[in-house]
């Protein structure tokens, strides 16, 4: 399933091609290099789907300092922390001297070039090699008053940004343009109307050579290759080098090209959107005079005709820098292995547990795990994906509003659909008829909802509906300006009566017995719940609380499409509590007592509360149980947002009351850009049982999902987890990575300056540029320093050698992201742990030798 995610197929660099001997040959090679180039570009989902991905993610198949070199010479893109970061860190102690000479121990390239600890001292007094190489419209921008008008590179890029804004945009503008003949087209069109871009680029006649634009994306991208006369060798680097201007709408482009593939079809959006980009620069060469052309030929084609080399060259360039990044990784290796040494080996007998918690992998989960173990041994925590293992789309009652509510990476395969249940099941005879009062009532609302908003969007209404919508809006505003302390809003159930509220759930469609008997059985063999069940089982999943946040989806669980786990562990618990599940399941051997019962309930990361759902349909004695456990969620989130403050700059010794209200103001202030910190410091990934870790401060840095081998003969549970979890807690900690350190092109900037684009695409910083991908600095910074750390996930893992190595030699993508650096594998001994290289397990030390 996850081997279609394998970058096999991408080349590592150019390589020599034979002569093109006609325009079929010729055409068929530059049909191979764009798509070879638009394969490098990872997809970036839209705001209301929020999804952290690596953005190196189609360049796996090379090791991580080839893919910095070629992110440098390609788009002037840094990969590696800064050298100031890491002479900061130098000089502040988090990196040791032992853990330089221990880095430089480690990599067989340092030890091959005789690198030396004061050479790598002495780097990062230096700027980390430069060396990008030209596009055509940089080379052909040589007006001596270029300096005083905007690059024409950067002109381009908010030319090409803002005509992909108007075009991509569903939801945001009331007159939408045509775009029945595709992108190209629908550039080439607006290039013709637009009478500033001359002027903003100072070539007020451009618009006479507008009309030399091939008419297709193909002829396009044809007539500008051809035109710019490089080595064919170099043809995919340079295409490549081209989309990196354009990173942001190109990685939009590559999503929509993501879920087509998913549903088995493919998308032309980042092909035209390549074809725009060369287009330009052919364009631009309408607009100069012979000999300044040819100019430009030569310099170009001088350039990068030593691109192998230049690429070879920054690659060496590169070790030092990837050395600081390993010695930056081992201070911080060393504690983890360390604390784990510490952990109790032993677990509670089944016996004694009263109530089991199964929370999300999420590193924000990790605290609040540790505080309920520690005020109330009788109940035992569980780490799981936070979709639950439900492949569903979700869409809220008299909504056509579907959404996947599960990975990225795996397709929805179940339909969840809002409706009425009613708590006595005697009753359900009128939920019918309930249905259609709530849906009726719901469209009333948005339908007096879009009246009123469409009534501001008409030019000449603009300053009368201020006028009367002036209260309304002043409500609003002081809402931000004197935040409330109301819990996490439903929006789901936004426009529905508060009647509705309580009876409106979840439920699976189109599933018969047999169908959810299966599904049932596979989620509880993967969440190690077979046996042993306490009489309370919750299903925990989480969301965040916040006001005024382009960004909010992204704090949200990133395992459930950028939704909060309600759906799903609502959906789950109702279907582990049918009892014609429950009847089946016993059929194929899988017994649950009839004393267990689920309970769906999430943990608002914000202010670290936890809410239950659907308690109305709990038996009395679950229920019971339900309210005694308030006390112990009480003292376990009170110390949760105790040990959470100071990274707010809050006082962790006020009053108990008085920080939960202080967190709840801060969730709805409209102004709070850093309402929480979200998945800052994520460093680790423990694949074990809880024992493992149990009573070990992880510092809210690690992922945590429970695994236990010995009940796990066939490996399968072990091969999922490897292959999805492993995977999208990769993508998250190389998003953290990336946008630290380059929040420019990899980050989207200042968060106050933030303009929605279209409604959810994402977010221009001010009012033009490239769509920004990425975190936004608050997300990472604290405005005096760096709260994360850019260190490559270290996974470890409790199972046997021979089972792990099965899994990596089954699936390329995992062996690629293991041998090529992208992270790091330890596994669990009786004593100590083994680190995985290149295909070879070796003792863990962290001391030089």
């Amino acid at each position: 399933m996850i081997d279609i995610l394998t970058t096999d197929t991408q080349p590592n660099t150019a390589q020599p091609a034979p002569a093109v001997s006609d325009h079929k040959a010729m055409h068929q090679q530059i049909e191979i290099a764009c798509n070879q180039a638009c394969c490098t570009i990872a997809p970036a989902w839209p705001l209301d789907r929020a999804i952290a991905v690596n953005p190196h993610w189609s360049r796996i198949n090379m090791p991580v300092r080839r893919v910095a070199a070629r992110m440098a010479v390609l788009g002037g893109i840094q990969v590696f922390p800064s050298r100031d970061q890491q002479l900061k860190a130098w000089r502040e102690g988090r990196i040791s001297g032992t853990d330089l000479a221990l880095a430089l121990q480690q990599l067989p390239e340092a030890q091959d070039a005789n690198l030396k600890p004061d050479q790598c001292i002495d780097a990062l007094q230096a700027s980390a090699p430069q060396a990008q190489l030209p596009l055509l419209i940089d080379v052909l921008d040589n007006d001596p008053n270029r300096h005083a008008r905007l690059s024409w590179r950067d002109a381009i890029t908010h030319q090409v940004s803002q005509t992909c804004a108007a075009y991509f945009d569903e939801h945001q503008a009331i007159w939408q343009p045509e775009r029945t003949q595709g992108l190209y087209a629908f550039w080439r069109d607006t290039l013709q109307h637009d009478h500033g871009i001359g002027l903003l680029m100072g070539l007020p006649r451009i618009g006479s050579a507008v009309d030399t634009l091939p008419a297709t994306a193909i002829e396009a991208e044809r007539w500008a290759l051809q035109r710019l006369g490089l080595p064919q060798a170099v043809w995919t680097d340079y295409l490549e080098s081209v989309l990196l201007t354009v990173n942001g709408w190109a990685s939009w482009c590559a999503y929509l090209n993501w879920q087509a593939g998913l549903e088995g079809g493919k998308d032309v959006h980042l092909r035209e959107l390549l074809a725009i980009r060369l287009a330009w620069g052919a364009l631009l060469l309408e607009c100069k005079d012979d000999a300044t052309t040819k100019q430009a030929f030569v310099a170009l084609q001088q350039a990068w005709s030593q691109a192998p080399l230049v690429l070879k060259e920054a690659e060496q360039a590169f070790l030092i820098d990837e050395v600081w990044q390993l010695a930056l990784e081992l201070g911080y290796q060393r504690n983890l292995a360390q604390r784990l040494s510490l952990a109790s080996s032993h677990g509670l007998v089944p016996q004694e547990i009263e109530v089991q918690a199964a929370f999300c992998i999420d590193v924000r989960s990790e605290p609040l795990r540790r505080a309920l173990e520690a005020v109330w041994p009788g109940i035992q925590t569980l780490g799981f994906a936070g979709f639950f293992g439900l492949p569903v789309a979700y869409t809220p009652l008299s909504t056509q509003a579907r959404r996947p509510q599960l990975p990225g990476l795996l397709p929805a395969s179940i339909e969840v659909r809002d409706c009425i249940v009613s708590t006595d099941s005697s009753q359900r005879g009128a939920d019918a008829a309930l249905q259609n009062a709530a849906s009726r009532a719901r469209q009333s609302r948005f339908a007096m909802t879009d009246q009123w908003q469409a009534a501001s969007r008409w030019p000449g209404a603009a300053f009368s509906f201020v006028e009367a919508a002036g209260l309304g809006y002043l409500g609003k505003l002081g809402n931000w300006l004197l935040p409330n302390k109301h819990e996490r809003a439903q929006d789901d159930l936004e426009g529905l009566p508060s009647r509705y509220r309580k009876i409106c759930r979840p439920q699976m469609q189109g599933l018969d017995l047999e169908a959810k008997v299966g599904l049932a059985a596979r989620v509880l063999h993967a969440m190690g719940l077979e046996q042993n069940l306490a009489p309370l089982v919750l299903l925990v999943g989480h969301g965040s609380q916040s006001a005024n946040n382009a960004h909010a989806a992204a704090l949200d669980c990133g395992a459930c499409c950028g939704q909060t786990g309600e759906v799903n562990a609502r959906s789950l618990a109702q279907l582990l509590n049918d009892p014609a599940v429950r009847q089946g399941l016993q059929a194929g051997g899988l017994s649950i007592p009839d004393t267990t019962v689920f309970v769906a309930a999430l943990h608002n990361t914000t202010t670290d509360e936890i809410e239950g759902f659907d308690l109305d349909l709990l038996p009395p004695s679950a229920l019971a149980r339900w309210e005694r456990l308030q006390t112990v969620f009480g003292q376990a989130c009170d110390q949760a947002r105790r040990e959470r403050a100071p990274s707010l700059q809050l006082d962790p010794r006020m009053p108990h009351d008085e920080l939960l209200s202080l967190l709840r103001r801060r969730a709805n202030d409209g102004a709070q850009t850093r309402p929480e910190w979200g998945l800052a410091g994520n460093a680790a990934f423990l694949i074990a049982p809880r024992h493992r870790s149990r009573g070990v401060v992880l510092g809210g840095r690690s992922f945590l999902h429970d695994y236990d081998a010995s009940q796990d003969s066939d490996g399968n549970v072990l091969e999922l987890l490897m292959t999805a979890p492993m995977l999208v807690t990769h993508w998250i900690n190389w998003q953290y990575h990336a946008s630290t350190c380059d929040p420019l092109r990899l980050g989207s900037g200042n968060k106050v300056l933030h303009n929605v684009v279209g409604g959810k695409l994402g977010v221009f910083e001010g009012n033009g540029g490239d769509l920004r991908i990425g975190l936004s600095r608050q997300s990472l910074h604290d405005g005096e320093r760096w709260v994360h750390e850019p260190l490559r996930l270290t996974v470890v893992i409790d199972a046997p050698q021979a089972a792990i190595e099965t899994v990596i030699n089954k699936h390329a993508v995992v062996k690629q992201l293991l041998d090529n650096g992208w992270l790091h594998l330890w596994r669990f001994k009786s004593v100590g742990f083994e680190r995985y290289e290149l295909g070879a397990w070796s003792a863990l030390s962290l001391e030089v030798k």
